[in-house]
């Protein structure tokens, strides 16, 4: 049964669906930047090459960043930056977890975005450092110290190594030191170095890309668009891409080199610093000049190793000889029309990876799709296909270098295939860079191992194991169940990870993300000082346990000018002032006895001292405050004023009256 050129979909009557656990993963990581000598090597393989921009990064796959070298890669969203002698490995990258061991060096990272069931996870030879919350961290690696450096700036993230578990919060960083028994120090996050500034920078640079309008962040390589070309509107495509700089008969996939990458198989690998995003997501358009069609803004983009449709080879070839050998060609897909992996996939996955990359009218159910009599928009496009000998192809050599032209006649009469009938080669693995000229870690950082938290997948199979049985069925990735049979027959011990024993939630010692900061005046203190600065801020934090350090200052400044009751301070410096605040109220309420009050002030003070609990009780009360700001400034006054006062006003009216009542009867006695 066909299709027609509306992409109609045939379902085969008995169909043996793959499982979604042997899915592709749907990302990937990808070099963005470089400077000095970055080295990479694959994971199935023992040789180093110089690292490719554009050459995808998973599981296995190993970077290294020489003397005075930097690198930036992107897993989504997420930035990852290794500075000068980084030794760095992906122990396992899919669509839920990114695994990374960081023998040495120094890795800084961004992660944007951290799902419920997502993990993210960095090894180094003493601890696990896992991210819980997205943010911005660094860990530095000590290749002869046994000491690991982790910072957050933002986020929150959890420590794990030695049988213990703590957590590690924003602006703090935890020294960790030693191997199966670790000490921990943890204090207040050092001001950014230069190292940090430049990773802010970047960071910067990325948050202002204008290309964020019209793809997702999760998208690798957009950040690589705005320098590059500009974005345009076309009808019936909407928003598109033009490449700028390029040539006037450049087309998509001519420039650069296949790869044979597991387990995706023939990857494209573009020259150009721009080639990640148009070939992995998306599709081409011819309209007058090429432009690229990014699809829908999904939530997560499914990468893909190359989005076209392969022509001639085998039987059904072009119809060329090169050098004795047979020719493969190809031509990249058009918007709404249908990749098919060259590979065993779930019918979940080919709906994934087509709806989030180009506009699909119905979902893809089926599970087998025919290709042959599509009718390709870009099959017949000026320069649109593009083939090389097999050989070339398979020996990773540039495509523009061996590229030959195809007349219209044979492009018409070839048949469409859904995978390259070629078997890789060694140099399929290690793309065009030749062998043995890169820079590479030393071996005992090679060879040095981590704890994880989680356990990664096995390591890759062997290339050399698996070449035999890839020849067997040329240009098709081996399925997981060969794989797993290699793996079996021959296996290959891995002491580079080891499981960090069950550990116990413990608190460091000292855990003030505010105070630390303002404890180091410039840099990291050694943990020795740390230990020694670190128990007056403890305590500093909660007053009650420090009452009587800021209470010593505050009484001797109220206590000279008002000279009155020195012992107090010695006694209850804690509460002077609403003691003293409370006592003229008390005087002022005892009228009848001002005079011997007046004549002993200083002895009745002890005696007052010695009954603290009724003045505490009036201290809880609001009352106290306003005796506060009457009693101290009128205190003189009012205690020379009122005994002259009292005597005065209350005795003398009454005896005034009796003795002119006794002289009165006098002198009425004497008239008598």
């Amino acid at each position: 049964m066909g299709i027609s050129s509306r992409i109609l979909f045939v379902v085969a009557a008995s169909v043996c669906c793959a499982v979604a656990q042997d899915d592709p993963p749907g990302r990937v990581g990808r070099l963005t930047y470089m400077n000095g000598d970055v080295s990479f090597r694959p994971g199935d393989m023992d040789d180093w090459v110089a690292a490719d921009f554009n050459r995808p990064l998973t599981t296995g796959d190993h970077l290294w960043t020489d003397q005075d070298a930097r690198a930036e890669l992107h897993v989504g969203s997420a930035a990852l930056r290794m500075n000068s002698l980084t030794a760095f490995e992906f122990l396992n990258l899919d669509d839920s977890n990114v695994q990374i061991r960081l023998a040495q060096g120094s890795l800084s990272f961004r992660v944007r975005d951290l799902g419920d069931q997502e993990t993210f996870e960095v090894d180094t030879p003493n601890l696990a450092f896992s991210v819980l919350r997205p943010g911005e961290y660094r860990i530095d690696v000590d290749a002869d110290n046994q000491t690991t450096f982790v910072t957050v700036r933002g986020g929150q993230g959890e420590v794990t190594g030695g049988g213990q578990a703590f957590t590690v919060h924003p602006r703090e960083q935890a020294q960790v030191s030693g191997s199966d028994t670790i000490s921990v120090d943890v204090a207040g996050a050092p001001d950014p170095d230069d190292w940090d500034q430049w990773c802010s920078a970047r960071n910067q640079r990325e948050d202002a890309s204008p290309s964020l309008r019209y793809v997702s962040r999760e998208m690798v390589g957009y950040q690589d668009l705005d320098d590059h070309g500009s974005w345009r509107t076309v009808p019936d495509y909407g928003a598109v891409w033009v490449p700028a700089g390029v040539a006037a008969d450049w087309a998509p996939y001519h420039n650069g080199h296949w790869a044979w990458v597991d387990p995706w198989g023939w990857t494209w690998v573009d020259d150009a610093p721009w080639g990640f995003a148009p070939f992995h997501y998306g599709r081409w358009v011819y309209v007058g000049y090429w432009a690229w069609v990014p699809g829908p803004i999904a939530a997560r983009p499914v990468y893909a190793p190359a989005l076209v449709a392969w022509v001639g080879g085998g039987g059904g070839g072009i119809g060329i000889r090169v050098g004795g050998g047979p020719g493969i060609g190809w031509f990249p897909l058009g918007p709404r029309e249908v990749y098919v992996p060259s590979h065993r996939v779930s019918a979940a996955y080919i709906n994934r990876v087509n709806v989030t990359n180009t506009t699909i009218v119905n979902n893809i159910t089926v599970t087998n799709i025919n290709v042959t009599n599509v009718r390709y928009m870009n099959r017949n496009a000026p320069g649109a296909v593009t083939a090389v000998p097999q050989g070339a192809l398979a020996s990773a050599r540039p495509v523009q270098s061996v590229a030959v032209r195809v007349d219209a006649r044979t492009i018409q009469s070839a048949q469409v295939i859904t995978t390259a009938p070629v078997a890789p080669s060694r140099q399929s693995v290690l793309g065009a860079a030749p062998a043995g000229r890169a820079k590479q870690p030393p071996a005992a950082i090679q060879s040095r191992p981590v704890v994880a938290k989680r356990a990664p997948p096995p390591p890759p199979v062997s290339f050399t194991q698996k070449q035999q049985a890839l020849a067997s069925n040329p240009g098709r990735p081996l399925e997981a169940n060969q794989v797993q049979q290699l793996r079996s027959a021959q296996p290959a011990p891995r002491p580079l990870v080891r499981q960090a024993p069950a550990a116990r939630t413990v608190n460091p010692v000292v855990r003030p993300a505010v105070q630390a900061p303002a404890a180091r005046p410039g840099g990291n203190p050694p943990p020795a000082a740390r230990e020694q600065a670190r128990p007056p801020q403890s305590n500093d934090r909660p007053p009650q346990r420090q009452l009587e350090r800021p209470a010593q200052t505050p009484p001797p400044r109220e206590a000279q000018p008002v000279q009155r009751q020195p012992e107090q301070r010695e006694a209850q410096p804690p509460r002077p002032e609403p003691r003293e605040a409370q006592r003229p109220p008390e005087r002022q309420a005892e009228p009848p006895r001002p005079q011997p009050r007046e004549a002993q002030p200083p002895q009745r003070s002890p005696e007052r001292q010695a009954e603290p609990q009724r003045p505490q009780l009036r201290e809880a009360q609001p009352v106290q405050r306003p005796p506060e700001r009457e009693a101290e400034p009128p205190r003189p006054q009012q205690r020379a004023a009122q005994p002259p006062a009292r005597p005065a006003e209350r005795p003398a009216p009454k005896e005034q009256p009796k003795q002119e009542k006794k002289g009165e009867k006098k002198k009425d006695e004497k008239k008598q």
